[in-house]
């Protein structure tokens, strides 16, 4: 995630000599991308640096051991803006001093500049620190902001994991044709495609899902006959979601113990 929105950033013109990525083991496909626009890299916590955005693309279970050295860059000046799900801000204000602090949760769609981030800051954070996140964060996507730190939760569990949610649904329409018949690479190209035009004509189109949806179903046809199943009210797709969607936000919480 942070070598995503480090790519929207020198993408939009964020200038990369205002940058400095702190890896100890980027990838040479990042070590390419900082390089190419003239950005800093270091492997060790610099001694002489005061961000004005610190932001923490960390996993979860790395924050522990990262947080205690990282906590020298934070001045008075920096807004904290951590990625890792499930890392509160009262975790971060613990490691790092009690300070600006946003949590946001993008998702991996960010690495084709068609993500959505939701985001909450404290109290805290300065309505110009909020705009200079907002930018920051807006070149992989929308951004919503939320009213409350347990609603990052939610946000996971819905956008956050969403993406999964719908390579999922690819295979398991692809799999339903080949177990049909079709050849299973063209079971998946036919699965594949039919899901990207389809969130390609939701992009694009103003109507509600649902409307989309109805424009697609004629009575008594093929479509209908397939969504009497997906939407059946004890077994279909919608008490599916409810579990699934319950069980991510469920995992978050833990993660934030």
């Amino acid at each position: 995630m942070g070598g995503a929105l480090l790519t929207g950033w020198f993408r939009s013109g964020i200038p990369g000599a205002s940058v400095t990525v702190l890896d100890p083991s980027a990838a040479p496909r990042i070590q390419s991308a900082i390089a190419d626009a003239g950005s800093t890299l270091v492997t060790h916590v610099p001694q002489d640096l005061s961000p004005d955005v610190l932001f923490l693309a960390l996993k979860p279970q790395m924050m522990g051991s990262a947080l205690p050295a990282l906590a020298k860059l934070v001045g008075p000046q920096t807004v904290v803006v951590s990625v890792a799900a499930g890392t509160t801000i009262a975790s971060l204000s613990e490691a790092l001093g009690n300070g600006a602090t946003v949590r946001a949760m993008p998702n991996t769609p960010a690495m084709v500049g068609r993500g959505i981030t939701g985001a909450f800051a404290n109290d805290k954070v300065t309505a110009e620190q909020r705009d200079l996140v907002h930018r920051l964060l807006k070149v992989s996507g929308p951004v919503e902001w939320v009213e409350s730190e347990t609603d990052i939760d939610l946000v996971t569990a819905v956008s956050g994991s969403g993406p999964a949610y719908v390579f999922y649904l690819v295979e398991c329409m692809a799999e339903a044709g080949r177990k049909l018949g079709l050849p299973a690479d063209l079971a998946m190209r036919l699965a594949r495609e039919t899901v990207a035009g389809a969130g390609e004509l939701l992009h694009q189109s103003s109507d509600a899902a649902a409307d989309l949806r109805r424009n697609v179903t004629s009575p008594g046809g093929t479509t209908a006959a397939a969504l009497a199943v997906l939407t059946e009210p004890h077994d279909g797709m919608q008490p599916l979601f409810d579990r699934a969607i319950a069980a991510a936000r469920e995992r978050a919480e833990e993660l934030s113990r």
